[in-house]
């Protein structure tokens, strides 16, 4: 099965990207540090990371022509992460800055055995963008949206517009709050966390809580399962797509990336099982190294892994 999208071909990128970005500092220690307690770091890194700004940088590596929509903090760490997104090519006309906030951050725990992270964030609330300030003919710049369900009212202001406009959407959704149902029905392609499809319906069972999604949603639905790969819905049936083995260093970012390569797939209308394989293996191969974006693959990488 392949979508065969009508991309429309006046627009001058191929996918706009509107959502978070961080300032991330990494940190792997031995083990999780109990209470009262000191340990040595294995290793320190700080990076720019949030996941609609890592997918643009991922696909901007890629060689597909990106743009982020976002804001950030009038602080030396919002011209951190500003710096860190315009570098690797990727458009940066339509960001914000507001002057008097803190730029998102991230205090990252990698436990050096498993590569596991538990993520410490604080967010200012002058980063949610206010009435009027997104412009349309910004946001619908693009050939395809991608977004995330953080900023709930801008995002679907947003997908409201590239509706309009006849733009594919993209949604990378891992939370629950009281506006997430009427986002999800104005996304042609939602791709959840593996947590997520419990916590909207309320139902523990994995695929069943699948199938109750889809009967709210018009879209594709998928959900990206760690190192077993991913799920989705196709023609009714529920498929799965196994992930591929690899040394985990560090899963901060998989996920980001692993949306970056399913909207690869999109643009090059690749089927469907291509597509997820395609995103299973760039998250894989991002887990190499630590942080969100240092272990994004080349694609050369990915065909060796997916071929070799």
């Amino acid at each position: 099965m392949r979508f065969n999208l009508p991309f429309l071909t006046n627009k001058p990128f191929d996918v706009v990207g509107m959502g978070l970005n961080s300032v991330d500092f990494l940190t792997v220690v031995p083990e999780f540090p109990s209470l009262n307690s000191k340990m040595k770091i294995l290793r320190f890194s700080k990076q720019g990371g949030g996941q609609v700004a890592t997918a643009m940088v991922a696909l901007a590596r890629w060689e597909i022509k990106t743009k982020y929509i976002g804001k950030v903090g009038g602080d030396e760490l919002g011209q951190f992460s500003l710096n860190s997104i315009r570098q690797e090519g990727v458009g940066v006309s339509s960001v914000t800055m507001e002057p008097n906030a803190q730029n998102q951050f991230a205090i990252i725990i990698v436990d050096g055995v498993s590569g596991e992270r538990t993520i410490l964030w604080d967010r200012d609330e002058r980063l949610m963008y206010r009435e009027g300030e997104l412009r349309k003919e910004e946001v619908c710049s693009g050939r395809l949206l991608h977004l995330d369900g953080h900023d709930l009212r801008a995002t679907i202001q947003c997908a409201k517009w590239a509706k309009e406009e006849g733009i594919p959407i993209v949604l990378d959704i891992d939370k629950v709050e009281p506006l997430t149902s009427e986002l999800m029905r104005e996304i042609d392609f939602a791709i959840t966390s593996s947590r997520f499809p419990t916590l909207f319906t309320g139902i523990s069972d994995r695929e069943k809580a699948f199938i109750e999604i889809q009967k709210q949603i018009p879209g594709f639905l998928c959900a990206t399962l760690g190192p077993e790969g991913a799920m989705a819905l196709v023609d009714g049936e529920i498929l799965y797509v196994k992930g591929f083995p690899i040394h985990v260093v560090d899963t901060t970012g998989a996920g980001d990336v692993f949306h970056a390569g399913f909207v690869y797939g999109l643009l090059q209308n690749w089927e469907v099982v291509e597509t997820l394989r395609f995103a299973n293996a760039v998250a894989a191969l991002k887990c190499r190294d630590l942080g969100g974006r240092k272990g994004i693959p080349s694609l050369e990488e990915v065909q060796k892994l997916l071929h070799g």
